[in-house]
């Protein structure tokens, strides 16, 4: 389908996706749409059994939402935010009601077309649903709580992600494959073509009389070229106004060249021009954290930009500019009364929250940027560039590379934090661990991963073993919690040091920063220290992980152009690794986020 005209008439009026669901806007991104997002404050608490059909109470629902933010902001929007399970019990109890059998996945769609007449709102709505059937496979226990304990179920609508794992759970689905991932693309993208280029009665009447072409239409083949036997009128009469649609042309008139029909023009390269243009979203990104903008908007009020300039003592027309460029990439809500933080912003921009991104974002501003800056020299000369690729571990960051400041060494730090606590969780719950009570996490940094084992097994005792000028800043990122107690901090190199005793040795993010030489010494030095039974916790982003839409995949790539020394291996070369180095009954389990765990046992030499 032709986008390019409706998407130019749109490129005029301001689009809001009323819904914070990260798949509906990498859906309308990837069809070319220019939209902000303004999640709906609209609480659904509609009763269910007033509706005939799931389908009405879909629709119901997404209109309202879409009401909610239209006259909270005078503009256009679209949304449906559907039902997640609440815990792991939750999300068992819906995937068992859906396994081996058919279900339903309903979208409600509300388009909102608002204009202003004499200061007040007029609103005209556009509806419709898109039904998808969907059949699960017969799944056993074993495989339902391995995909629940993946993590992936508790945010995602009826507890399953098709685009993702939850894949693995279908057996087939007849209908949209997009509106079960979270947006009906294809019904949208008509309606849009319906409700901006509706056809006109000419059109209509060219469509009739061109469905049978007449028989004098083939009477002279001379003028069709050989294997060509399309006649030329059939790009007429389609209804379309804008280029190559050929809205205007009787049938047998389409312009020829030596005797085929004028080509089309291409596709518009939405994508591609994305990515070029790429890097200005994330240095806009970079300065808004580099003057705290999220900070002064983490209160709920908004606030205007000649006061939040003043704040973060800038200009008060760059600042506004600025402001809207994040309201435009979905950082920020707008309307007349100012400007807020996105429930996504307060949750990782703001500096001092408990799942920051902040200094993770001001690393790549102020170090890694500088790096890429250098990749025509690092792919010509093989070098390495520095020690600052995204996803580094700490130690791995220190060894001759250029961050010698006490401030670099803390941003440092507090990057790879602010990445642990996004991959602890799954990571940490990936397999049954219980039968440990003791555990080391070799280069642990701030002990993100070693807290979420203690929290999940009440008696392990673990031990965080990174280098001395890691562990100097660790103190600045603990929080109190009764796991607390249990998780101690030990200054050392992995790689010259005597390792501390335990039943369970953890490696998360560690070996794919290292050649084949080094990954083989840390492996033996862990093989040696670990007694009979003692595990071998491994946790990596692999290239044929599961999880595709994941972050890690990409950004493995992309640091690897900076970082010659390490290289990426598939879940099959670190099982091997395993074996080679005692470690036998090795278990796989996906980690979340494009990761991968294994967990071998030491046998007896």
């Amino acid at each position: 389908m032709v986008l390019c005209p409706v998407l130019g008439k749109l490129l005029q009026k301001r689009v809001v996706l009323a819904s914070a669901s990260p798949r509906r806007r990498e859906i309308l991104s990837n069809a070319g749409l220019r939209f902000e997002v303004v999640p709906s404050r609209f609480k659904e608490k509609l009763d269910k059994a007033s509706f005939p059909t799931p389908y009405a109470y879909a629709v119901e629902t997404a209109r309202q939402k879409a009401l909610e933010v239209a006259n909270r902001m005078h503009q256009t929007v679209s949304g449906l935010i559907l039902e997640k399970p609440v815990d792991k019990q939750d999300a068992y109890r819906m995937l068992s009601r859906l396994n081996g059998k058919e279900h339903s996945v309903c979208t409600g769609v509300a388009i909102v077309h608002c204009s202003s007449k004499e200061g007040q709102l007029d609103t005209e709505v556009s509806e419709f649903y898109e039904e998808t059937t969907v059949k699960f496979s017969d799944l056993s226990e074993e495989l339902l709580w391995e995909y629940i304990h993946s993590g992936e179920p508790m945010d995602k609508a009826g507890g399953y992600g098709i685009q993702a794992l939850g894949g693995m759970l279908v057996e087939y689905i007849q209908g949209d494959f997009l509106n079960v991932v979270g947006f009906p693309l294809n019904h949208f993208c008509k309606k849009l073509v319906e409700l901006y280029y509706p056809p006109r009665r000419e059109d209509l009447r060219r469509a009739r009389q061109d469905s049978i072409p007449p028989v004098d239409s083939f009477e002279n083949l001379s003028d069709v070229e050989a294997g060509h036997s399309e006649p030329a009128h059939g790009e007429a009469g389609r209804g379309w106004d804008g280029p190559g649609a050929g809205g205007d042309q009787q049938a047998g008139s389409a312009p020829k060249a030596d005797g085929y029909r004028t080509a089309e023009p291409p596709p518009f390269p939405a994508d591609l021009l994305e990515l070029i243009d790429g890097f200005k979203a994330s240095k806009a990104l970079f300065t808004a954290c580099k003057l705290k903008l999220f900070d002064v908007l983490k209160d709920e009020v908004p606030q205007k930009a000649v006061d939040i300039a003043s704040k973060v003592d800038a200009s008060v027309c760059g600042t506004e500019r600025l402001l809207d460029v994040c309201a435009t990439l979905g950082l920020l809500e707008k309307s007349d009364r100012g400007y807020r933080n996105t429930e996504s912003s307060n949750l990782y921009l703001v500096s001092d929250g408990e799942h920051s991104l902040h200094d993770f974002i001001m690393y790549n501003d102020q170090h890694t940027w500088n790096l890429f800056t250098h990749l025509e020299s690092a792919v010509r000369e093989g070098t390495n560039q520095g020690h600052g690729a995204l996803g580094r571990k700490a130690q791995d960051l220190f060894q001759d590379g250029p961050l010698q400041s006490k401030e670099d060494q803390l941003r440092c730090v507090g990057a790879t934090h602010g990445l642990a606590k996004l991959t602890a969780r799954p990571a940490a719950t990936a397999f049954d661990l219980s039968r440990f009570s003791s555990a080391c996490d070799l280069g642990g940094c701030t002990g993100a991963l070693a807290r979420e084992l203690a929290r999940e097994y009440p008696r392990l005792q673990v031990t965080v073993f990174d280098l001395p000028d890691v562990i100097e800043h660790v103190s600045r990122f603990q929080r109190d919690g009764p796991e607390t107690a249990r998780v101690r901090f030990l200054a050392g190199d992995f790689f010259r040091d005597s390792l501390p005793r335990a039943e369970l040795y953890v490696l998360s993010g560690v070996l794919h920063g290292w050649p084949d030489d080094r990954v083989h010494a840390l492996l033996r030095r862990v093989s040696d220290g670990a007694g009979p039974g003692a595990g071998l916790l491994l946790v990596e982003a692999v290239p044929d992980a599961e999880d595709r839409e994941a972050r890690p995949g990409l950004a493995r790539c992309l640091d690897a152009l900076l970082r010659p020394r390490g290289r990426e291996r598939s879940l099959a070369q670190y099982r091997r690794l395993l074996e080679q180095h005692g470690f036998g009954d090795v278990q796989v389990a996906p980690a979340g986020h494009g990761l991968a765990a294994l967990l071998g046992t030491r046998v007896a030499p």
